[in-house]
């Protein structure tokens, strides 16, 4: 076998899997840059819906007149097994200052979906979230869901539930 001609099939490889390796790098966000001081609220229907790991998402539509529920603050939230003080989150929780047609919710990976017993979303679902955007919400319109709203299910997606 000739080792150059290996070498430069091993290099043409690398050439075509980098793009799609560095997509992949760029649509993934890593907690660590999301304002977790600053919880925003976001609902809409959906309009896509990626049911598949690293971590499920959707992107909404939040309608024009986006406002923070009355009765926010008291609405129950399932115990989960991370330490979180949901209500004192809740209690803080305002909107977003940017007024995106569409927003990118990050939801769990589908095992701690699937813990919660929580039916796959769809296109045309309505959904609201509690969550996270990037410090000083720059960037794209992207939103760490620390709680999910479905109908009348909340799921708290920070860890699995107790």
């Amino acid at each position: 076998m000739n080792p150059h001609l290996t070498r430069r099939r091993l290099l043409a490889l690398a050439s075509l899997a980098t793009p799609l390796a560095m997509q992949r790098a760029h649509a993934h966000h890593g907690w660590s840059s999301f304002d977790q001081d600053r919880p925003i609220y976001l609902e809409g229907q959906v309009v896509e819906s990626r049911w598949r790991n690293p971590h499920a998402e959707l992107v909404i539509e939040p309608p024009a007149a986006l406002a923070l529920p009355a009765g926010l603050q008291q609405r129950p939230l399932p115990a989960q097994s991370a330490g979180i003080d949901g209500a004192a989150l809740l209690a803080k929780t305002v909107l977003p200052t940017r007024r995106e047609r569409r927003w990118e919710l990050e939801l769990a990976p589908l095992t701690r979906m699937r813990a919660w017993q929580a039916e796959e979303i769809r296109a045309g679902d309505r959904v609201a979230a509690v969550g996270f955007t990037f410090k000083g919400e720059q960037g794209d319109a992207v939103m760490r869901v620390e709680y999910l709203f479905v109908g009348d299910k909340t799921y708290g997606l920070r860890s699995s539930p107790t």
